[in-house]
């Protein structure tokens, strides 16, 4: 019986298949067969017993049902796995788990399992970036309100509003790139960190298992490796799934449908948005990705509280990262993915942006006039006055403001109509945008080809 939404609703296979039951015990088998492996380099295991356990470090032979069959009577899931390996490997299962603890075994099989999830995060990072470039440079000079205090406030480019969110993404794959290193480190010195059971070359010993296996080689340990390494991947994908939501809320908050300039693609011949409402069009996918970003950022706190372990080490953490790594990086996956398949499908309305923008009566315009007043030789503060009193006598008439201000004396001295009306175009106040624009997608795409 499926209780796990993860199990039946969200995620894709292939972020799942790392942090299965299955992904878990392939990849232990994996850090067990790289310890003989490096037993044999250093000459305590003979190459005829290494192959024999390579042979048998298959979750096809060693299955995770046999293990599991152990563990019922072991009460100890490595201890479970030792001894089916051994059973399977016959005269080579003596040197199975040689000089090793449980969490050498588990903390570098998670390293493992870490290593792999980058490389999914990694692409869909990526993805959604060159998702995002395309828009801003279709929409860079797509022009709209720009909007605080969710009121409307100066013109704005669709191209820049996306570009804003394009650097945020590459910032992200910055980071998730410089953290590797630290956050896929493995570990090989035994119960305490000391590397005694492991002999006097117990360092090379750590070294060539860690290599083999593509992993870090950490500086010091105690019986596992520092909590701090998931502390910030954990953290990197709390505040991607942010950034996320972030994009989504917008593009919810502007389908809105006295907004109404964006929009998720909607199936018209055989998609339903409401049981009830049968002209409804709602932004399902952006809501349900805003749901779960929520659930990634819970993780984090888990997260900071499993780094406080007793001495050299308990086990209050186990259980607990069971659910923040895979969670998180499950959950993050889909969103990543829901994210880039809503922007790719996203219905722009360029003609309604300028309705929006109309139906304001000039006052996203009142900052330009204002300041090609100080242009002219007023005073700042005078010419704010002049806009805001302006503005206030607008917005209590209804009238435009380019007509209020072509009746004040204050302006029409130094303003013709011809000019006034210039002053009105929205283009005309955009500033450097397009530049934003380039430049951002352009630092973003070198940083997606160099990553």
């Amino acid at each position: 019986m499926s209780v796990s939404p993860l199990d039946y609703r969200y995620g894709r296979d292939e972020a799942k298949a790392i942090w299965s039951r299955e992904g878990r015990h392939s990849r232990q088998l994996e850090v067990e067969r790289a310890l003989v492996w490096a037993h044999c380099k250093m000459g305590r295991v003979t190459a005829e017993h290494y192959d024999m356990v390579a042979d048998i470090s298959d979750p096809g032979i060693v299955t995770a049902d046999r293990v599991d069959e152990i563990e019922a009577e072991t009460k100890h899931d490595i201890m479970a796995l030792t001894k089916a390996m051994a059973e399977a490997a016959g005269e080579a299962g003596w040197c199975i788990h040689l000089g090793a603890t449980s969490n050498d075994i588990v903390d570098s099989a998670v390293a493992l399992q870490i290593k792999d999830s980058l490389e999914i995060q990694i692409v869909s990072i990526k993805s959604l970036i060159g998702t995002l470039c395309d828009i801003a440079e279709r929409e860079r000079d797509t022009i709209m309100i720009g909007r605080t205090h969710g009121q409307a406030a100066v013109p704005i480019t669709f191209g820049l509003k996306v570009a804003v969110w394009v650097d945020e993404f590459r910032r992200h794959l910055e980071r998730l790139v410089s953290m590797r290193p630290r956050i896929t480190a493995g570990k090989f010195l035994g119960a305490v960190g000391t590397g005694a059971a492991q002999g006097e070359d117990a360092l090379e010993l750590q070294s060539l298992i860690l290599q083999e296996l593509g992993l870090e080689v950490p500086v010091a340990t105690t019986q596992v490796v520092g909590r701090d390494r998931y502390i910030e991947w954990v953290g990197w994908m709390a505040n991607v799934s942010t950034s996320i939501e972030k994009v989504l809320q917008e593009v919810r908050n502007l389908q809105r449908s006295e907004i109404a300039e964006v929009a998720e693609a909607f199936d018209v011949e055989k998609q339903v948005g409401s049981s009830t409402m049968a002209h409804k069009r709602n932004p399902i996918t952006a809501e349900n990705a805003c749901g779960l970003a929520r659930i990634v950022r819970s993780m984090i706190i888990p997260s900071y509280e499993n780094a406080l372990l007793w001495h050299e080490r308990d086990l209050a953490n186990s259980s607990s990262e069971r659910f923040t790594l895979s969670h998180s990086m499950i959950l993050l996956d889909d969103i990543i993915t829901k994210c880039d398949r809503v922007m790719s499908r996203l219905v722009v309305d360029r003609e309604r942006m300028m309705k929006n923008i109309e139906s304001q009566n000039g006052l996203v315009m009142a900052e330009k006039i204002m300041l090609a007043l100080v242009d002219s030789g007023m005073p700042r503060d005078e010419a704010h006055e002049v806009l805001r009193s302006s503005s206030m006598r607008a917005l209590e008439t209804g009238m435009n403001l380019k007509d209020v201000c072509s009746e004040d004396t204050r302006i029409n001295d130094v303003f013709d109509e011809d000019e006034l009306c210039d002053l009105f175009l929205p283009s005309s106040h955009l500033g450097v945008s397009g530049e934003i624009v380039d430049n951002a997608v352009s630092i973003a795409r070198r940083a997606v080809a160099d990553s």
